[in-house]
C-alpha cells in the first residue's frame, strides 16, 4: 500500500480521537408524544369508511324535468302506437327499449313503475300489474262507434265533444269524420277556438219561414233571465207563455180525526114493559 495514504489514515484517526463527542438524548415523553401526533395525523389523513344506507323508493319524489320528460316520451309513444292500430300491452323494459331509454337509473325505473305510470290518466295496467297499455279518453274503434257516442251525448243533453279528444281516442279520426259527412256537425267554439263535434239529428229538422227567422234574430235577449222575458211579454200583451206550465195538482185532503170522543149510545131492550116493571131496590 502507498505509504502516503497510510500516513494520512493515521493522522485522521488521531484527529478523530482528540476531538470530543457530545451525545444528546431526547426525553422519552417527547418521543412518545411525537408518536401519538404522527398516529393522529395518519388517522386524520385516512378517509372515513362510507356506510351505504338502503334507499327508500317510497319517499323518493323526483322533481327534475328529465324524469317527467322520460314519462312524456313513453306516453307519447304509447298513444301513437294505439293510433296506429296496435295496443298490445308492454312491460316497462319493452317501453324503455322502444323509446331508447335503457340507460335510466334504477331510481327512475322504480319511480316509473310504482308511481308515474300507475297514476297517469292516459296509461292503464293489466291485471297482473306487469304490463302497460294506452288508455284513450273514449273507447272508439271506428266511425260507427263515434256516431253512437255523439248520438248518446245528444240524447242525454251533454252537448258535443272536442275534436282533439276524438283524435286522441280514434285511429284515423280525420278519415272517419270525413266519411260521416252530414251525420255530424262541427262548430268552432268562440271562447278558445276549439272545434266541437255534434250529432246531426235529422228527425228534428223543420223549415221556418224567413219572416219568423228575421223576427227571432231581431230580438236581443242577452243578459235576460226568464223573469225579465216574462215581464217583457206582458208589457206587449203576450200572455200565452203562462199556459205552458203544467196545471197545479191539488193535494188530497184526508179526513180529520175527531178531537173529542162522543158518548156511546146503547140500545134499550123491553121498553114496552115499562109500566109493569117495578123497582124493588128500596
Amino acid at each position: 500500500m502507498d505509504p502516503a495514504l497510510l500516513k494520512a489514515r493515521e493522522a485522521f484517526k488521531k484527529k478523530a480521537i482528540s476531538t470530543p463527542a457530545i451525545e444528546v438524548k431526547r426525553p422519552a415523553s417527547s418521543v412518545h408524544d411525537g408518536g401519538k401526533e404522527s398516529n393522529k395525523k395518519s388517522r386524520k389523513s385516512a378517509p372515513a369508511p362510507v356506510i351505504e344506507k338502503s334507499f327508500d323508493f317510497k319517499k323518493f319524489k323526483p322533481t327534475s324535468n328529465a324524469n317527467f320528460a322520460c314519462l312524456a316520451k313513453i306516453v307519447k309513444y304509447m298513444k301513437q302506437r294505439y293510433l296506429d292500430g296496435d295496443n298490445e300491452p308492454l312491460t316497462l323494459e319493452e317501453m324503455l327499449d322502444e323509446t331508447n331509454q335503457l340507460d335510466l337509473a334504477p331510481r327512475q325505473r322504480q319511480w316509473l313503475a310504482t308511481e308515474a305510470l300507475r297514476n297517469n290518466p292516459k296509461v292503464d295496467i293489466t291485471e297482473d300489474g306487469e304490463k302497460y297499455f294506452y288508455k284513450p279518453i273514449f273507447p272508439l274503434k271506428d266511425k260507427k262507434s263515434l256516431l253512437r257516442l255523439l248520438d248518446k251525448y245528444d240524447q242525454r243533453g251533454m252537448g258535443g265533444i272536442a275534436l282533439e279528444d276524438i283524435q286522441e281516442s280514434l285511429p284515423n279520426a280525420d278519415r272517419c269524420i270525413k266519411a260521416l259527412g252530414e251525420a255530424i256537425i262541427i262548430l268552432t267554439r268562440p271562447t278558445d277556438k276549439k272545434k266541437i263535434l255534434y250529432y246531426n239529428d235529422r228527425s228534428i229538422h223543420f223549415k221556418v219561414d224567413e219572416d219568423f227567422q228575421k223576427l227571432w234574430r231581431s230580438v236581443a235577449v242577452d243578459g235576460l233571465d226568464d223573469a225579465k222575458i216574462e215581464e217583457y211579454l206582458e208589457k206587449h200583451g203576450i200572455t200565452s207563455m203562462k199556459d205552458i206550465g203544467g196545471k197545479p195538482v191539488n193535494p188530497i185532503q184526508r179526513r180529520k180525526k175527531p178531537t173529542s170522543k162522543k158518548p156511546r149510545t146503547f140500545k134499550k131492550h123491553n121498553e114496552h114493559m115499562g109500566d109493569i116493571l117495578q123497582d124493588y131496590n128500596g
